[in-house]
């Protein structure tokens, strides 16, 4: 079997390291940070061309099945992928993290999109923890009252908030690093996407009594969806039977 496993998260990193040695597995990464976490097996970096280039890659490298495990936010690859699949006659799994879900204590104002947070952030506060990925900088780039802290990766590219602080970093981050980082920076409200995963900032949040602007995630395609990676690969051995 042959597996083209659609990654960068955590998940698809576990995954290919259990794929590999049972089955070809070759990871799809987007290309959008100089240095990525790279997995077991066979890597490929950059897109497909859309759709029809996705069909002709499934078909020309004999891919039996696929596995969408990008960032839950990734909306269009992950539907380029539905399509294509649908297309093709290639079996595809969604492999997406559960979302997060707020608790007692949490105050959380949840919008559908970027813009929709900009145009909201003014009204909750001033100093401004920006967790959306530096691709999603710009669309606060005209706040010119708030102060941001920007925390990514790689430095952003491209319009930026006239007041801003990057800090480049990569996770996993721990609650007491995050309630330090948001005391020492004066931060009173923070900016994230339903991304899922570690929840340390949140928690941070929580205590601190901080405001949390929280994106939704786009819907996903309408395909076979697990959350862990153990559940996707007794998905792939099912299909290798």
């Amino acid at each position: 079997m042959k597996v083209l496993l659609l990654g960068g998260t955590t998940e698809a990193r576990r995954l290919a390291g259990m794929i590999d040695g049972e089955a070809d597995v070759v990871t799809s990464l987007a290309g959008r940070t100089t240095e990525p976490l790279r997995p077991a097996g066979e890597v490929r970096v950059g897109g497909f061309g859309g759709v029809d280039g996705l069909v002709r890659y499934l078909r020309d490298e004999r891919i039996d099945a696929v596995v969408d495990a990008t960032h839950p936010f990734a909306a269009t690859i992950s539907g380029n992928a539905a399509v294509a699949c649908g297309a093709s006659g290639v079996p595809l799994l969604i492999l997406q993290r559960p979302g997060w879900t707020a608790v007692p204590g949490d105050d959380w104002h949840r919008v559908a999109s970027l813009p929709e947070a900009a145009g909201r952030l003014p009204r909750l506060g001033r100093r401004v923890f920006l967790t959306t990925g530096r691709q999603g900088i710009a669309h606060f780039a005209a706040l010119d009252d708030c102060w941001f802290l920007a925390r990514s990766v790689e430095p952003p590219a491209g319009t930026v908030p006239r007041h801003l602080e990057v800090l480049l970093d990569r996770g996993p981050f721990t609650v007491p690093a995050e309630r330090d980082l948001i005391t020492r920076h004066r931060v009173d409200v923070l900016v994230t996407k339903d991304s899922g995963g570690s929840d340390a900032k949140l928690v941070a949040a929580r205590e601190l009594g901080i405001p949390v602007l929280m994106v939704n995630r786009p819907p996903a395609p309408d395909a076979t969806t697990v959350s862990t990676a153990d559940a996707a690969l007794s998905w792939l051995r099912t299909l290798g039977r």
